[in-house]
């Protein structure tokens, strides 16, 4: 599974790489998703939908990353008012 940051203007930026099944790599994976949510980070996992087309479903802990998900992308809230 990758970690990664969308970063505009330079594509995404690996963070963090590992095998959520080894222990030493899961705890990586969850100290870095964890330190990107707490800098004000979005989270999403993205997937193919059944029409074919790009979807990415929101998640807001490590332990709601579908099993066998390949990636994360961390991306900024929206500025707005």
């Amino acid at each position: 599974m990758k970690l990664l940051r969308m970063s505009p203007g330079h594509g995404d930026v690996l963070l963090a790489e590992g095998d959520p099944s080894l222990q030493a790599d899961e705890e990586r994976l969850v100290e870095e998703f964890r330190r990107q949510l707490d800098l004000g980070m979005w989270a999403a996992v993205p997937s193919t939908g059944n029409d074919g087309r790009r979807e990415a479903t929101m998640v807001r802990d490590f332990s709601e990353v579908p099993e066998g998900a390949d990636r994360v992308i961390f991306f900024p809230q929206a500025a707005g008012g």
